[in-house]
């Protein structure tokens, strides 16, 4: 580049833990194809580790559930017209949005108005929340970069580019190398959000005690996505009166643990495809408000909740919701997927089938990185 004027800039919007990683490995992308890119980011951890400037700290923003949002819509509004006013001085060439719909759909109808370019990376699952949105989406969206395969369908008959890269947790994890798994030791993984490792951890507690009862020689593990969320989990157990347990909470190697489990019980999210991506069988479990629960059941019209079962259209991981989050049906459900339980053959040929559906032919976050670049 001969003078800073030439320099493009963009920005990327990640809401939540997942996005925050996947947009970490698109910055790291974007710059390896132009280096001259300045990246700027609402985001947390893992971008601000790639070297991407942060706008907005995106920590605390990861919060699921109707009623859970509006305890904290000031903060929402906040945030939201901060950004706006920063875009209208900066005027990036390109926002990139990853997920996170409530807010990120919102935040590209004001960019549209100022004419702000929005590509999408990872987009809205109107699969699940329906349609009806989705002419509103190709109003305001440029280009869709999407990560499951059925999602291009999704938007073929409305003026709107979309594009599949694959699903960037199989490069992600596809780095790493493989290790022996250990068929007496089991994961709980209650989540990356205080609000629902709050709901989950006491019944993957008490499911995790009868086991051990029942079957000594399992070792039970909590994996947790840092140190914060470690030392929560840490003084939840003790307030739980679980503070005996031996279940070690271990930060920072979720995905090492997961190659060497040989089961798990994980709340829903991108977890379950992590796991499915290293072959970890898992019971996905979650709870949400009460309220939440009954507004989303009107809403989501969907036959499985759990990514991985939407993906291989079938029963793969067994999934449970709120009452039914409970030991007396988790622990024959995490029976049956041990290594000489029933389902065990049956879940790793589903695996096999939905990473299969995932995989494309390149690199997920070079392609979404091309798509940018074609768009700026």
């Amino acid at each position: 580049m001969t003078g800073t004027d030439t320099v493009k800039k963009v920005w990327i919007f990640a809401g939540e833990a997942s996005g925050d990683l996947y947009g970490a490995a698109l910055a790291k992308s974007l710059w390896a194809q132009n280096p001259d890119l300045k990246i700027a980011a609402m985001g947390a951890q893992s971008l601000k580790a790639a070297g991407v400037e942060i706008l907005v700290d995106s920590s605390e923003l990861g919060i699921v559930g109707f009623v859970e949002v509006l305890k904290h819509l000031p903060m929402f509004k906040r945030i939201f017209r901060e950004l706006v006013e920063k875009a209208e001085k900066e005027r990036p060439d390109a926002i990139i949005l990853i997920d996170y719909p409530g807010f990120n759909l919102r935040f590209a109808k004001e960019m549209k108005k100022r004419r702000i370019k929005i590509l999408y990376y990872i987009t809205p699952q109107v699969w699940a929340w329906g349609k009806k949105r989705i002419p509103e989406i190709a109003e305001t969206v440029e280009h869709m970069m999407v990560i499951f395969p059925f999602e291009k369908d999704i938007y073929k008959d409305y003026d709107l580019k979309t594009t599949f890269v694959g699903h960037p947790m199989i490069q992600l994890l596809h780095e790493e190398s493989s290790t022996q798994r250990d068929e007496q030791l089991i994961l709980l993984l209650p989540g990356s959000r205080r609000s629902e490792i709050s709901r989950l951890l006491k019944p993957m507690l008490e499911t995790a005690e009868i086991l051990m009862k029942e079957k000594p020689e399992f070792r039970f593990i909590i994996p947790a996505p840092n140190d914060r969320i470690a030392d929560y989990i840490r003084k939840l157990k003790i307030s739980l009166g679980k503070e005996s347990l031996p279940i070690d909470i271990i930060p920072d190697k979720t995905a090492e643990l997961m190659r060497s489990a040989c089961a798990g019980i994980a709340a829903s999210g991108t977890v379950t495809i992590q796991a499915a991506i290293l072959g970890l069988p898992l019971v996905v479990v979650y709870k949400i408000n009460s309220l939440s629960y009954i507004i989303s059941k009107l809403l989501i019209k969907i036959p499985y909740f759990t990514m991985v079962n939407l993906v291989a259209e079938k029963k793969v991981f067994e999934e449970f919701l709120q009452s039914d989050v409970n030991p007396s049906i988790l622990n024959p459900a995490l029976k049956r997927i041990l290594p000489d339980g029933e389902r065990c053959s049956e879940v790793a040929e589903g695996i096999e089938e939905c990473i299969k559906r995932l995989q494309a032919e390149t690199n997920a976050s070079d392609e979404a990185a091309k798509v940018v670049l074609s768009e700026i």
